[in-house]
Formats: structure tokens, sequence, C-alpha cells
């Protein structure tokens, strides 16, 4: 498939968030990316479903939301509720995962399960069947703007060969650390969604930057 880009929330300027969304309507951006932190399950603190419901009803693109949080399944109603296209849980977040991607996807949403640098692709094994797309995480998880971890290139290749050797059509989207450069290197190991938040937004002109990330 083509490849999808979605720009990360996380990185605009929430004194002027219609102002954002408004720009990413009108971009060649397919998806928007929200990242909801908690404090505990990452150190920081990001925002909430009242910005999510802020959010639905002036943006026109899916939403992919990506719970970075402990019991994220106590929250698979109020997510559905907010309108999200695709709902992102952590391995690492979810003991009874089977049951939690189960009930993401009965809630009317397609299903993904994030992992960590450090999180090895394996643990996906019984799991990659169920799940619509796998979030691989090329920066620690919590902030913004950080360096892109190498290792994740060629984190991506291996998952994109266990999702062929099964004769999958899993979706692998990556966050962290996008830019031309890293992100052509992504999907050139396999990589179908690029998510992207200060390269995008803190770019003097970020329609251009959407539009170079989507051509690539």
């Amino acid at each position: 498939m083509e490849h999808k880009i979605a720009p990360s929330l996380l990185a605009a300027d929430f004194l002027n968030l219609q102002k954002e969304v408004e720009m990413i309507n009108k971009s060649d951006a397919d998806w928007l990316h929200m990242d909801v932190m908690d404090g505990v399950f990452v150190p920081n603190i990001s925002f909430g479903f009242p910005v999510l419901e802020a959010v639905k009803p002036i943006c026109r693109k899916p939403l992919d939301v990506h719970l970075m949080i402990v019991e994220p399944q106590k929250f698979i109603p109020e997510v559905a509720a907010a309108g999200a296209y695709m709902m992102n849980v952590h391995y690492e977040a979810c003991i009874h995962l089977h049951r939690t991607i189960a009930a993401i996807k009965e809630a009317g949403m397609k299903a993904a399960v994030t992992l960590n640098p450090h999180t090895p692709i394996l643990l996906l094994e019984d799991i990659l069947q169920d799940v619509d797309m796998v979030l691989l995480m090329s920066v620690n998880p919590g902030y913004g703007g950080q360096k892109f971890i190498e290792h994740s290139v060629e984190k991506t290749a291996r998952l994109k060969d266990m999702i062929l050797g099964k004769g999958l059509n899993t979706w692998i989207e990556v966050d962290g650390g996008v830019n031309m450069e890293t992100g052509k290197r992504l999907l050139d190991a396999g990589a179908d969604v690029l998510v992207a938040g200060s390269f995008v937004f803190r770019s003097p002109n970020p329609l251009k930057t959407i539009r170079e990330l989507k051509d690539l």
C-alpha cells in the first residue's frame, strides 16, 4: 500500500490547537496521531479525553490514538466515544493483551499494539494475527524531539519479515525521530505509517514537510 503519514499532535501549538488541526485537515496527512500520557507508564503527562473530544468535531482525518498509560483497557469506551479510528496500546502495559485487542475491535475501532525500543518483536508471535497494526517506538516514549534509535530500522525489517512469513497484512507504524532521512530508511525496511511530531509542527512550512514525507 502507499505509505501513510500521521503527524503527532503532541508537538502542536496548544495555544492555537484549532489552527493546527485545520492545517492537518488541509494537508496530505492521512491520520492525526494522538499521544495520551499519564505520567506513570511514561515520565510525562500530555493530554486526555477533553482534548480528544475537542479535536473530534473539527478534525477530518482519522484519529490514531496512542495510549501511553497503565491499564489502557479501562478506557476503551472513552477512546471509542472520542471517535478514534485506531487505538494503540502498549504490550508492556497489558497483562491480558488478547482480551484487550478483542475489546478494542468490539468497540468498533482498529487495534494496534505498541512496542517500546527494548521490547523484542518475538513477543508478538501469538498476537500478530489479531492486530491491525504494530507501532514500533523508535525513541523512548514520553517526550517529543528525541534522537532516533538506529536499531529501529533493522527491527522494522525483522517485523516485516515476520508479518510476511505469516501471510498477514498487518501494518507497521514507526514513531520517534522521523525526518526525511530516517523516514526513507524506515519505509525501505517495510514501514507503512510514519509518525512525525516536531519535524512537522516545527517546520517553517508544515504543509510542504508533510507532502515531502508523503512523497518519500
